[in-house]
C-alpha cells in the first residue's frame, strides 16, 4: 500500500535546523550540571547573544520555551500557575508561561517533571531586551519574586522613520548602542570574573552575519512558484537564526543546505504542498504553537504560506567592510535589522506606519493572493499594526486579509474549526480579487 503523503511538503534539510532547538535545551542542562553559567535571554536580534557565547555562556529564551509548551501542550498548566500567582491573563503569553513555570520549579525544588525538553534550569543570570514589547521590561524584573539573579538590559532605539532619517540619527543612535555593549562586556566580565576574549567575540560575530545572510538567500528564493517552501518549515527553522541555538558557524552551514535543497526544488518546480498552489499567502505575525495542524488542513485546499512576518526574518545584507570593531558592527547590524526598510517606507510615503510598510514588498514580491492576520491577544506590539497592514494592501495591491484571532501560547483563546469556515469563505474574496488586480493590470 502507497503511503499517503502529508499535506505540507517538509524540507529534510529542515530537521537538524530544529535539532538545534533540541541542542541548546540539552546545552544548558549540562552547562547548569557542571556547575557553568546559563543566561535566561529574551529575543535581542543579535546585539548580546554573540557576546554570551563569546563568554562561554549557555543560552536559553523563554520566548522559545514558550512556544515549545504550547507545542507539547504543557503550557496550559503553566499559565493556570502564572493567574493563580496574580498575573493577569491579557500578560504576554509567554511572560505567563514562564511565570508559571518558574513557579512550578521554585515548588518542586528544581525542573519540574512534566517539563518539556527538559526544561530550563535556573539561570546565573537574566539578559532582557527593550525591543519592541509590553511586557518585557516588568517580565524579568517579576521574577525576583522567585529567585535572586542579576539582570541586564539592552536597548535598541526605536525612532519613527521621519525621525530615523534626520542628518545625524543612524549615527548618534549606533554610538549609543555600542557604548551600552560594552558596558555590557565589562558587567559580564565583574560577575563571571574573565576578560572577554575579543578574537573570539569578532569570529562569533562574523559568522553570525554569514549565518543571516545564506537565511535571507533561503527566503529569497521562496518567491518562485510554486512555493518552495511553507512557513512551517520557516518557523521550524527560524529558532536556530533568532534564538542562536548553535554556533553561528555550524548554522550558517545548515542553512547553506536548506539553500541548496529549495534551489533544486525551484529548478524542478517542487511545491511546498502536495496538492496543487491555489492560493499564495503570507502569514502575518506569530503562529498557534499550540495548533500548527491547521495548517495541514489548508494545505490540502491548496493554501500555500510563502512568506510570514517580517520582525522575525533576517536583516537584508548590510555592507560591514571596514568595520573593525565587532562591538561596533554587532550594533550596525542589529540596527539594520529594525531600520532596514526606513528609507523604501519614507520614499513610499508609508514613513507614518512603518511596522506596515514591509508587508506591501513582501506581499508584491512574493506575489501573494491573501493574507492571515493572526492578532495575538495576549500580545499588542504584534497586533496593534494588523488593521493598518489591511488597509495599505487593500489600497495599494488589492490583497486581501483574513483575520483569525488567537494566541501564541493560550490553547483556549484558538478556534481552529471555525477558523477553517472563515478559511473557506475566504477563497472566494481572493477569487474576486484576483480578477480585480488583473484588470487593474497588477503582474499577478
Amino acid at each position: 500500500m502507497t503511503e499517503k503523503k502529508r499535506p505540507i511538503n517538509r524540507l529534510k534539510s529542515m530537521y537538524p535546523l530544529r535539532g538545534l532547538i533540541d541542542g541548546m535545551y540539552r546545552q544548558g542542562l549540562s552547562a547548569a550540571a557542571e556547575g557553568k553559567p546559563v543566561a535566561w535571554c529574551m529575543v535581542n536580534w543579535w546585539q548580546g547573544d554573540p557576546i554570551l557565547k563569546a563568554m562561554d555562556v549557555a543560552t536559553i529564551y523563554p520566548e522559545d520555551y514558550g512556544a515549545v509548551c504550547a507545542a507539547f501542550g504543557a503550557a496550559q498548566g503553566y499559565l493556570e500557575r502564572s493567574a493563580a500567582d496574580g498575573f493577569p491573563s491579557h500578560m504576554c503569553g509567554y511572560a505567563r508561561n514562564c511565570l508559571g513555570y518558574t513557579g512550578r520549579m521554585m515548588d518542586a525544588g528544581g525542573i519540574p517533571e512534566e517539563a518539556p525538553m527538559g526544561g530550563m534550569p535556573r539561570p546565573t543570570l537574566l539578559l532582557g531586551s527593550g525591543s519592541l514589547c509590553d511586557a518585557r521590561y516588568k517580565w524579568f524584573q517579576s521574577l525576583g519574586r522567585y529567585f535572586d539573579a542579576p539582570l541586564w538590559v539592552l536597548e535598541l532605539p526605536h525612532p519613527g522613520v521621519k525621525e530615523g532619517l534626520t542628518p545625524g540619527a543612524h549615527e548618534t543612535n549606533i554610538s549609543f548602542i555600542v557604548a551600552q555593549l560594552g558596558e555590557f562586556v565589562t558587567f559580564l566580565e565583574n560577575l563571571l570574573g574573565k576578560k572577554m576574549n575579543r578574537d573570539r567575540l569578532d569570529e562569533i560575530t562574523t559568522d553570525t552575519v554569514e549565518m543571516n545572510n545564506w537565511w535571507h538567500k533561503v527566503n529569497e528564493l521562496r518567491r518562485a512558484r510554486p512555493g518552495p517552501m511553507h512557513s512551517r518549515d520557516f518557523w521550524s527553522s527560524m529558532p536556530a537564526s533568532l534564538y542562536m541555538a548553535a554556533d553561528p558557524g555550524q548554522t550558517a552551514g545548515l542553512y547553506r543546505r536548506m539553500y541548496d535543497e529549495i534551489k533544486e526544488r525551484v529548478d524542478n518546480k517542487v511545491s511546498a504542498i502536495n496538492t496543487t498552489e491555489k492560493y499564495r499567502l503570507a502569514f502575518l505575525e506569530l503562529p498557534p504553537w499550540h495548533s500548527l495542524g491547521f495548517f495541514d488542513k489548508l494545505a490540502e485546499r491548496g493554501w500555500n504560506f510563502v512568506i510570514e512576518s517580517w520582525a522575525y526574518h533576517p536583516p537584508r545584507p548590510i555592507d560591514l567592510n571596514g568595520v573593525t570593531d565587532p562591538l561596533e558592527r554587532l550594533a550596525r547590524y542589529s540596527y539594520h535589522w529594525l531600520t532596514g526598510y526606513y528609507r523604501q517606507a519614507y520614499d513610499a510615503g508609508e514613513w507614518w506606519g512603518y511596522f506596515a510598510y514591509p508587508y506591501l514588498e513582501y506581499v508584491r514580491d512574493y506575489q501573494c493572493d491573501g493574507v492571515v492576520l493572526h492578532p495575538l491577544l495576549s500580545c499588542r506590539t504584534a497586533t496593534n499594526h494588523l488593521t493598518l497592514v489591511a488597509d495599505r494592501l487593500m489600497k495599494k495591491l488589492k490583497v486581501p486579509s483574513l483575520v483569525i484571532e488567537g494566541d501564541i501560547v493560550d490553547l483556549k483563546l484558538f478556534d481552529p474549526a471555525g477558523a477553517l469556515t472563515k478559511a473557506e469563505t475566504f477563497e472566494e474574496t481572493m477569487d474576486h480579487y484576483k480578477k480585480v488586480r488583473k484588470e487593474a493590470g497588477f503582474s499577478w
